[in-house]
């Protein structure tokens, strides 16, 4: 059915009793319903209602509320707060409730105007709409009616709503809006039902879907510390927590370019307007190695910046999830970025106060934990709606700014409880300008284990061999520096001085990764295997020349040394000619020590 005109159905019901900040209270509301939307006074701003005692209901309203006073008019719209979801999406760039910045801006400037209407998706731009069934077929909820090339990166699928099946009794082909009728549907009672593009989804209610699967196969980002020591798998939660400046942005964005998802949805939640303004000039600038385009042609944007309201802010994330589970049923593996979900827990916190709300530690709503917990558990690896075997994934990665990096905070905390995924910003690292500055002996990935086995198979045999070695030698490393800080290098033993150098060569040539290198910035799994592989046995061979009674001195001024530190600037296309020969190289000139060893004694 098209949808009627929200202003159609809108009714004065309540008046305004108190205003306080994005918090209002109003009377003769007896009839609304938790989470439905309003219109408050004249200007006609967004609100939602949050709390409701009789006839008084409480709303957060998503706009500025200065000026408001009691006596003014609510309007009630009897819908929940919901996101469009039809072609247009992607390349799209919106607020926190899915109001089209691009669009505003045209009509208003760089500022959003109060009580601004604009529909959230073009309702006139024609799509080419191609049937993928035909009068007579009998399809069940989520079966795909047709399909829409978007971009060239993205064909969207027009699906049966979740709660409708039936018979084709017509179906379009040619070009058409999002609000024009597709197909119609003969119910089991006999009812036809018109199909529009256009679907509305109330933001804080999941998708449907036939089943939850554990996930067994890994998001390859592109990022060594990640990808080797602490994967995450696709339908995987992550949490990224960091004091101010360590690098939770960058490495957001970095997983945005490079992650191995089909679409990206990355909501700046509260974020600085710089940080959100790199995102929106680099993005459509970015070459998208899947496809060789724009990476914007794959890409939503939510940007809420620290300026705008606070409820808004609140409602970003919800808006950020529904919009990546209508991909996720279309088959494909969305990677969700939400930066970040301390501003996010903020908003919910003055939200809190102002509904004067018991409060639980540092001042945090007593539900913090479990509205967390709501947002992360959309995440997941399901089987989707509809006869064929379809298979999504939404993969949810939030960042985490916790006061002075101190993780022991609530939000920190209540996210550690949820999520499998834990990388650590170290400020220490992110000063000695060591990028990412994922701290490796705090971080971990409860779901290395089964990835390593997914390594094995489809990388190399011994991949997860080596990951314990590195991880042995990088503990390593840390009681001896105990030791050093103590008495000094020289009191250790030559193996234990190797095992140092070898943990420097693991964390600056290996772990270290520039973001802003060309080849740097993205390393093949293939790549990282032969780099890591290559290190190890540097220093495998570095032990059996010390037993060989090899000067140390000389191991480890090798020139070899030097190539495989540069081994990350070495491009993907050079790997499988240069790598080798490094090899050799290596081979020859331990071979070359071991022989003289003799002459030194």
């Amino acid at each position: 059915m098209i949808q009627p005109n929200e202003q159609s159905t809108m009714k004065q019901v309540g008046t305004i009793v108190k205003v306080a900040g994005p918090l209002i209270v109003a009377t003769g509301l007896a009839d609304v319903q938790m989470f439905d939307v309003v219109r408050v006074s004249e200007k006609r701003l967004i609100g939602e209602v949050i709390e409701l005692r009789g006839d008084r209901a409480s709303i957060q309203v998503y706009e500025e509320t200065a000026g408001l006073g009691p006596g003014e008019p609510v309007y009630v719209t009897g819908e929940p707060l919901s996101v469009d979801l039809a072609p247009g999406l992607i390349e799209s760039i919106f607020d926190g409730i899915q109001r089209p910045l691009t669009t505003i801006y045209n009509e208003s400037g760089d500022r959003i105007s109060r009580g601004i209407d604009v529909p959230k998706l073009d309702r006139e731009k024609k799509w080419p709409f191609v049937p993928a069934c035909q009068k007579g077929d009998v399809l069940k909820p989520g079966d795909v009616i047709g399909t829409v090339q978007e971009t060239p990166a993205v064909l969207q699928k027009i699906m049966m709503p979740p709660k409708l099946e039936g018979t084709v009794e017509w179906v379009f082909d040619g070009e058409a809006n999002i609000v024009e009728p597709i197909a119609k549907i003969k119910k089991k009672d006999g009812e036809i039902v018109e199909v529009p593009m256009l679907r509305s989804w109330p933001v804080r209610r999941g998708r449907p879907y036939t089943e939850k699967i554990a996930p067994d196969e890994p998001m390859v980002t592109g990022q060594r510390v990640i990808d080797t020591l602490f994967p995450i798998a696709k339908g995987g939660i992550a949490a990224i927590p960091g004091p101010f400046g360590s690098g939770k942005t960058v490495v957001q964005h970095q997983l945005a370019k490079w992650a191995d998802a089909d679409i990206i949805v990355y909501i700046g939640c509260g974020e600085r307007g710089n940080e959100m303004t790199d995102v929106l000039m680099e993005f459509p600038e970015l070459h998208d190695p899947r496809t060789g385009l724009s990476l914007m042609k794959r890409t939503v944007l939510i940007a809420n910046t620290s300026d705008m309201p606070v409820a808004a802010r609140e409602a970003s994330i919800y808006t950020g999830i529904t919009i990546a589970e209508y991909f996720r049923d279309m088959g494909y593996k969305v990677a969700i970025m939400a930066d970040s979900t301390s501003r996010w827990a903020e908003a919910l916190r003055e939200m809190s106060g102002r509904l004067e709300e018991m409060p639980g530690e540092e001042g945090y709503p007593a539900y913090l934990s479990s509205r967390l917990a709501e947002f992360y558990e959309r995440a997941g690896f399901v089987k989707c709606l509809g006869s064929e075997d379809r298979y999504g994934a939404i993969s949810a990665i939030g960042a985490v700014s916790p006061p002075g990096g101190d993780i022991s905070e609530p939000v920190s905390q209540a996210t550690l409880r949820i999520v499998k995924v834990f990388w650590s910003l170290n400020a220490n690292l992110a000063y000695k300008r060591h990028f990412p500055a994922i701290d490796w002996l705090q971080s971990y990935s409860l779901y290395s284990d089964k990835m390593n086995v997914y390594f094995d198979k489809s990388v190399e045999t011994d991949w997860s061999v080596h990951v314990r070695q590195t991880m042995q030698i990088l503990q390593e490393e840390a009681e001896l520096d105990e030791i050093v800080r103590l008495v000094g290098v020289d009191a250790l033993g030559f193996k234990d001085r190797l095992t140092l150098e070898c943990a420097q060569s693991i964390r600056e040539d290996y772990l270290h990764q520039s973001a802003f290198d060309d080849v740097d910035t993205y390393s093949s799994l293939e790549k990282q295997y032969a780099m890591l592989s290559m290190i190890l046995a540097w220093y495998e061979k570095g032990v059996a020349a010390l037993e060989l009674n090899v000067p140390f001195a000389k191991i480890i001024t090798m020139d070899i040394r030097e190539k495989i530190a540069r081994m990350k600037y070495v491009p993907e296309d050079q790997k499988e000619e240069r790598f080798p020969a490094i090899a050799a190289e290596m081979e020859a000139e331990f071979l070359a020590l071991m022989e003289g060893s003799g002459d030194d004694e």
